[in-house]
């Protein structure tokens, strides 16, 4: 028995042995196929990434090929075009050459300069021009005047009925009464110092021929207001001397500033306008001392802008645009530092203050110098012309002598070396004050002699004669520490 059980478990035994060594060879089987699967994927990667740099490397070869070319074909347009530009530096040398030697020869030929040739020319093309711009303008301002012509008519009516305002003359002289003609001698001064230094400090004339009053004669306003305050002060003080005249005149400077300022400020508020630049608003102020053919620029700007304002309304403009314009639009006449005429002055100051450029335009075009470019400039065109075309608005043209007076100031004090310079007796003497420390006794009758020159060429036909007298006054001081 046992032996049959031992021989039952060593045949089970065998079999199972068997079944082992067949599994293995299975899975050695199946190792070697999945060995040699991989070998040959291996393989096709290791060729197909071999071929793909191969590829590789004749695609970077052709771009070095080509990049090869395209740097010798730079390098070949490089050096062309140096030779290009060396040819055509050469042809212009020779051409300036030849067009110098040309105009050298045409010069001799036509006896000309080329700047005369070229004045000539414009010239002729002016002329040519002048007719068919004047038909152009005239054309423009009839068509735009036949479109507003009707309407303006009822809407002027209008506006007009809100713009009356109280008339004031311009006068040109002030008067100081005074308490009795014993001062006449005290403001005289010994060898007339007091009243020479008077005149000097304040720019105007004195006439002290009519009993118990004292005239004071000048075409600028500010100067004249300044004098009669300073001279009432000086009455009043009775301390008549020249440093306290030159103190007095200083201390009444300062303070029609202030009134000046206040002035600008109320006309401003006046018209609705707030916030303007300080600058502005001086030379608002200066309105007050200011006027335009007779009439007072205060006066006539208030009118103006309620006329604007009305006729505004009407159109339903702007009404903003057109108050600026109103009130700036003659602003440059009171510029006194620069040249030109008051409208480039106004338009400049308005760019500087970086004004809306609408203003600007309006401004810039209530003369008509430039075109019209909208509704707000017409309706301040057209306020202007009916504040300052109504009868009675405007009377004797004391503009022209204003622009006299000034003409014989500026010929003095673009001289170097002068600090004052006043133009007295309605223009008959020019006043000038020079720097003693840049001008000697010499250089002073020189610098007379040549204003003399210049304002007999600068005025062809004058009322009367021109008397130039040059001031050159050093003083030292000195003060005690007591």
């Amino acid at each position: 028995m046992f032996d049959f059980l031992t021989k039952i478990f060593n045949n089970r035994r065998q079999e199972e042995l068997q079944q082992i060594k067949q599994r293995e060879k299975e899975i050695i089987l199946h190792a070697n196929e999945e060995a040699l699967r991989v070998k040959q994927e291996t393989e096709r990667e290791a060729r197909r990434t071999l071929s793909e740099s191969i590829e590789a490397e004749k695609r970077l070869s052709k771009r070095d090929a080509q990049l090869n070319d395209k740097e010798m074909h730079l390098e070949k347009e490089r050096a062309l075009l140096t030779r290009e530009k060396q040819q055509v530096d050469h042809l212009r040398r020779d051409f300036e050459e030849k067009r110098e030697a040309i105009l050298q020869k045409l010069e001799k030929v036509a006896q000309l300069t080329k700047d005369q040739a070229r004045n000539l020319l414009l010239q002729g093309w002016e002329e040519k021009l002048k007719t068919e711009i004047a038909k152009k303008i005239k054309q423009a301002d009839e068509t735009s005047k036949e479109q507003i012509d009707e309407k303006a008519k009822q809407l002027l009516v209008d506006a007009m009925r809100f713009g009356a305002t109280d008339y004031v003359a311009e006068f040109t002289l002030s008067v100081v009464n005074l308490p009795n003609d014993e001062f006449k001698g005290r403001i005289i001064g010994k060898d007339g110092r007091n009243i020479r230094a008077f005149e000097i400090a304040t720019g105007v004339d004195v006439d002290l021929e009519e009993e118990g009053v004292i005239r004071l004669s000048s075409f600028d306003a500010v100067r004249r207001e300044v004098a009669r305050l300073s001279l009432d002060r000086l009455i009043r003080d009775g301390r008549i001397q020249p440093q306290r005249i030159e103190e007095i005149v200083r201390k009444t400077h300062e303070e029609i500033e202030k009134v000046i300022y206040k002035a600008g400020e109320e006309l401003a508020h006046k018209v609705g306008i707030f916030n303007l630049p300080v600058e502005i608003v001086k030379l608002l102020g200066r309105f007050k001392y200011r006027y335009s053919y007779g009439q007072n620029m205060i006066i006539h700007t208030l009118e103006e802008t309620r006329i604007g304002v009305a006729l505004a309304h009407e159109l339903q403009a702007d009404v903003n645009i057109v108050k600026l314009g109103c009130l700036l639009h003659d602003i440059g006449k009171v510029v006194s530092d620069k040249e030109g005429s008051h409208v480039d002055l106004g338009v400049e100051l308005l760019k500087r203050h970086r004004f809306p450029q609408k203003v600007i335009d309006v401004v810039a075009s209530h003369h008509e110098d430039v075109p019209l470019s909208s509704i707000e400039a017409v309706i301040v065109y057209i306020a202007d012309a009916v504040s300052g075309g109504r009868p009675g608005a405007r009377h004797e043209d004391v503009q022209e002598y204003l622009k006299r007076i000034k003409t014989i100031e500026d010929v003095a004090k673009t001289k170097k070396g002068v600090k004052e310079a006043y133009a007295l007796q309605a223009g008959r003497e020019l006043r000038v004050i020079v720097k003693p420390e840049e001008v000697n006794d010499d250089e002073a009758s020189v610098l007379a002699s040549k204003m003399k020159d210049e304002l007999e060429q600068k005025f062809d036909v004058f009322p009367g004669q021109i008397k130039v007298t040059v001031i050159r006054e050093y003083r030292t001081e000195a003060t005690t520490k007591i």
